[in-house]
């Protein structure tokens, strides 16, 4: 059976519909035209039907899922502000420290996965409000772990984030974002 006749899944109209809704706003289809894809898109059968209404947009960005890998031998390695965070993030540092803030960063999965490989650094992870951190798997043998009131338990709805790996003379702490006083 040749592939454009195969019969489409629910996760793939998922996907042509996230694809029309993103040319939407980017500007790339008009209103009616967004709605009669999106409907056609819903009730499609076939790879063929979907084919046929994303054909004319630019193809998909690649999935986030990949690995990342931050490497650094004696600097730090820090990110902040409006970034994208992978779904798995690999972060290694012999003489450095890592400083991870999650709290104004893209974050389009559920849960991330960070491994941290750090042999004289320490790590600071700064998560958004309300996400829950699981440091079950990190090992340090001369420093400590610091959770503060970040929970460890998954809950439903929320970012919840993995730390694994090791530091042997370096630590963890993970934070929320320090609230600030004076601003308005």
């Amino acid at each position: 059976m040749p592939e454009m006749q195969m019969r489409v899944s629910d996760e793939d109209r998922e996907r042509a519909t996230g694809q029309l809704q993103r040319a939407f706003a980017e500007g790339r289809l008009t209103r009616p035209e967004l709605e009669d894809r999106l409907e056609l898109a819903l009730t499609s059968k076939t790879y063929g039907d979907l084919l046929g209404l994303i054909t004319d947009l630019p193809a998909e960005a690649p999935p986030a899922d990949d690995v990342v890998e931050l490497e650094s031998k004696s600097g730090h390695v820090r990110r902040s502000g409006d970034w994208a965070v992978p779904r798995r993030l690999r972060v290694s540092s012999k003489y450095g420290s890592a400083e991870l803030d999650l709290s104004q960063a893209v974050i389009p999965h559920p849960v991330v996965d960070l491994e941290l490989d750090l042999t004289y650094g320490s790590a600071k992870i700064i998560v958004p409000e309300g996400a829950v951190v699981n440091v079950d798997a990190f090992h340090t043998e001369w420093g400590q772990t610091s959770v503060s009131d970040v929970p460890g338990r998954r809950r439903p709805g929320t970012l919840y984030v993995v730390v694994s790996g090791q530091a042997k003379y370096g630590g963890l702490r993970v934070r929320y974002p320090r609230r600030r006083w004076f601003t308005h």
